[in-house]
């Protein structure tokens, strides 16, 4: 048994049915976790620095979101953080983190379908958001810009998936519901270690619909960084183990565009994060009928 902690946090379905934690390997020449198909099985509670990578390799049969339901706490996200995105967007750069909260029920793996439910396809406003997503890993209250990193157990790439027509119309004012249906926050596909990506700031990040760029920037472009998030986040309030925070999109969404341009059922999206990997959702427009 090892004493190491994880290097690339991967939730999945390994041959027996069972569904486990690992430390993702990574094919030779390989950088997308989502590429990975063994992990090393971890022992132990993840958020405690004393786990267990052990030297059990076992088969992956399917990746999952790399947090289970249980072990998250809150879902909080930034909007409009990118300079150029509020630019594109007609829209102030805010002086203050703009956060909303998504329900832990708009989680999803890797590379679930994003459900849309009957009540919000009457109205085009379909839409993608790529994020830099940060998991905290400690508990921390009135930290330091300067120490806020040291709370993060890592990072992983999400879709802030939103409808635009429920986010800015029916939503009464608050952005939360038009974008915390069910599925509405895929991400993954692992979480990497800070010690791999030291610097959250200075990553490449970009989305693909149907195989065509829609977005494609660096997160230095964030008006917050990581750090000045947590750090705001924290004040007076303590941050948890298990809190997930989404980050905020660049340029190139498709409210964004001219003219715009929505998502539609069968879409495929594939959202990638460097030193992370990709994400891939394929748009499921639903049969459910509303229950008024």
């Amino acid at each position: 048994m090892s004493s190491r902690t994880f290097s690339r946090l991967v939730r999945f379905v390994a041959g027996d049915g069972k569904t486990y934690y690992g430390d993702a390997i990574l094919p030779h020449g390989v950088t997308d976790v989502s590429k990975a198909l063994k992990a090393k099985l971890i022992e132990g509670d993840i958020f405690n620095a004393n786990h267990n990578v052990t030297e059990k390799i076992m088969d992956i049969r399917k990746l999952l979101s790399p947090l289970a339901l249980e072990d998250i706490k809150t879902v909080r996200c930034l909007g409009l953080n990118y300079a150029q995105h509020a630019k594109e967007s007609n829209m102030p750069i805010p002086k203050f983190p703009v956060v909303f909260y998504k329900p832990v029920t708009s989680i999803a793996g890797p590379s679930d379908p994003i459900p849309v439910h009957t009540i919000v396809q009457s109205d085009p406003g379909l839409d993608y958001e790529c994020e830099l997503v940060a998991i905290i890993g400690k508990e921390a209250k009135d930290v330091s810009e300067d120490k806020a990193l040291e709370y993060v157990l890592g990072y992983t790439v999400g879709n802030d998936v939103s409808h635009r027509e429920w986010q800015l119309k029916k939503g009464g004012g608050q952005w939360s519901l038009g974008k915390g249906f069910d599925g509405w926050a895929p991400m993954g596909p692992a979480i990497i270690s800070p010690k791999l990506i030291q610097d959250p700031q200075s990553l490449r990040i970009s989305t693909k619909v149907n195989g065509k760029t829609m977005q494609d920037s660096s997160t230095a472009d964030m008006i917050f960084s990581v750090a000045k998030t947590i750090a705001f986040l924290s004040q007076g309030t303590t941050l948890v183990p298990g809190d997930i925070l989404f980050t905020g999109t660049p340029q190139g969404v498709g409210m964004g565009k001219t003219p715009q341009q929505w998502l539609n059922d069968g879409d495929v999206v594939e959202i990638g994060l460097e030193g992370v990997g990709s994400i891939k959702n394929k748009v499921a427009f639903s049969q459910t009928k509303a229950k008024l």
